[in-house]
């Protein structure tokens, strides 16, 4: 993956956090998905749909762009504008109540989202797994607390956090959380690389989520936090 492809793309205003291409470039550099044009693919909790756009572009796979927050009006007018709106269908969906077919995806991403929704057990087997074809792979990348301050989340991260500092949890625990089954294959998670390349990238822009983060980033952000990768096999 070259993500000078895709440096059009990227601004304050489609920025959400971290940047995301980074997270999913090593997430693909590491797991690349092998797709066919038929391929259904789900991007959970996609924000502006950059991810999906990439998803798309790398894999020629069709994309279903699920955001909570950002409605799919407003990602369906961005994918015409990017020339895939034929390939990515946007969604808004809580992802605690999806409404898609039993088996219908062949692989799910989800990038800085999914601590938002899935910090609990049965989370993965009850909401996920069902809609997941057999030999089916998901992708994943979270911020996250490093595993030598597992169980200090609040304590370390609630300067910066407030209430939701809870939401950060180790890759150890994540492993935890998504649990086993019998169509769970492997479960991975891991300290990601891109860790500063990504803060870099947002610390960069004007936006005002961004502004707020670098006064905490050499204090707390850096010394404690981390992104999680997870990567999930599913079974034939």
């Amino acid at each position: 993956m070259n993500i000078s492809n895709y440096e059009k793309y990227i601004s304050a205003e489609t920025m959400m956090g971290p940047s995301s291409i980074r997270i999913l470039e090593e997430l693909f550099d590491k797991y690349p998905l092998q797709c066919a044009p038929d391929d259904l693919i789900l991007d959970l909790g996609c924000g502006t749909g950059l991810t999906s756009l990439v998803i798309a572009k790398e894999t020629g796979a069709r994309v279903y762009a699920n955001d909570l927050w950002v409605k799919a009006e407003e990602n369906e007018k961005r994918f015409y504008n990017w020339g895939i709106s034929g390939q990515v269908t946007p969604v808004c969906e809580d992802a605690n109540n999806l409404h898609f077919n039993e088996k219908q995806f062949n692989a799910l991403a989800s990038i800085d989202s999914y601590h938002y929704f899935a910090g609990h057990k049965g989370f993965f087997q009850e909401k996920i797994l069902p809609f997941m074809k057999d030999n089916g792979e998901v992708l994943i990348g979270i911020p996250g607390l490093k595993d030598e301050y597992e169980g200090q989340a609040e304590e370390l991260l609630s300067a910066w956090l407030g209430n939701e500092a809870y939401m950060f949890k180790s890759p150890k625990l994540w492993e935890e959380l998504i649990g086993s089954n019998d169509r769970i294959e492997s479960v991975e998670t891991w300290e990601m690389d891109c860790f500063s390349k990504a803060w870099d990238e947002w610390l960069a822009t004007d936006n005002k989520h961004a502004r707020g983060d670098r006064q905490y980033f050499e204090t707390i952000i850096k010394p404690y936090t981390c992104f999680v990768g997870i990567y999930i096999k599913l079974k034939n």
